[in-house]
C-alpha cells in the first residue's frame, strides 16, 4: 500500500469519525443525557435486566468518553442511583477506562486534527507544556485528581504526548476516582432518600470543584508565563 493510499484512507477513517461523532450527539448523546436525569427509571430498567443493564451502563460510560461534549456527571451520579456506590463506582471506572483506551489510540491515529474537532486551539496551547516538561506525568497525575478540571480535555491531549498507555491509564484511572466516587455516593443517597448526606457530598464536592479549577488555571498560568 503507497503512502498516498494510506494517507486517504486516513482520511476517510477520520471523516466517517466526525459523522459518527455527529450522529451520536444529536440522536444517542441528547436521549442518553435525559435518560441520565430519569434515574429511577433507568434503575428499575436494570433491575429487570441483570448483566446486560450493567453492560448498558458500561456502554453508556465508554460513549461519554469518547465524545467529549456530553458531559459526565449525570452518568456518574446515575450509577450511584441505580446500582449503589461501590458496585457503581467500579462500572465507571471500567467504562471510562475503556473509552479512555480507544480515545489514546483514535488521538495517535489521527492526531491534533481529531482533538480539535472537540476542543478550541487556546485550550491545547494551555497544557502545551505537559508535552515537554519532565514531571509530566507527576502533573498529569495532580491535575487529573483535583476536582473541576477538564478531564475530557486531558484525556484527549495525552495522545498527543508520548506518554505510554499503560502509564496513561494508570493516571486516569487513579485520578478519576474521587469525582467518581463522590458522584456515586451522592446517587446512592439520593436513591436511599438519605438527602442530607447527598446534599452535603454535593455542596462539599462544588466547593472542591470550585477550588480545583482555581488550582488547574494557575498550574497552567505558572508554565505559560516560564
Amino acid at each position: 500500500m503507497t503512502q498516498k493510499t494510506r494517507k486517504i484512507l486516513s482520511l476517510a477513517a477520520f471523516g466517517i469519525f466526525i459523522l459518527l461523532s455527529a450522529f451520536v450527539c444529536v440522536k444517542i448523546g441528547g436521549p442518553l443525557v435525559r435518560y441520565a436525569k430519569e434515574p429511577e427509571r433507568f434503575r428499575q430498567w436494570v433491575d429487570g435486566n441483570g448483566v446486560a443493564g450493567r453492560l448498558v451502563y458500561v456502554g453508556m460510560i465508554v460513549l461519554q468518553v469518547i465524545v467529549a461534549v456530553i458531559p459526565g456527571e449525570p452518568f456518574e451520579l446515575l450509577g450511584g442511583y441505580a446500582f449503589g456506590a461501590v458496585e457503581g463506582t467500579i462500572l465507571c471506572v471500567i467504562g471510562a477506562f475503556i473509552g479512555s483506551v480507544i480515545v489514546f489510540l483514535l488521538v495517535r491515529k489521527f492526531g491534533v486534527m481529531l482533538v480539535k474537532v472537540f476542543f478550541e486551539e487556546e485550550k491545547l496551547q494551555r497544557l502545551k507544556f505537559l508535552q515537554s516538561s519532565p514531571k509530566r506525568n507527576y502533573l498529569y497525575l495532580i491535575i487529573y485528581i483535583i476536582p473541576g478540571t477538564p478531564k475530557d480535555l486531558l484525556s484527549y491531549f495525552a495522545g498527543l504526548t508520548d506518554i505510554r498507555l499503560p502509564m496513561w491509564l494508570l493516571i486516569c484511572s487513579l485520578g478519576r476516582l474521587p469525582s467518581v466516587v463522590t458522584s456515586t455516593v451522592g446517587g446512592s443517597a439520593v436513591n436511599e432518600q438519605n438527602y442530607l448526606f447527598a446534599a452535603a457530598v454535593f455542596i462539599g464536592t462544588l466547593a472542591l470543584s470550585i477550588l480545583g479549577i482555581a488550582v488547574y488555571n494557575r498550574i497552567c498560568r505558572k508554565h505559560e508565563e516560564t
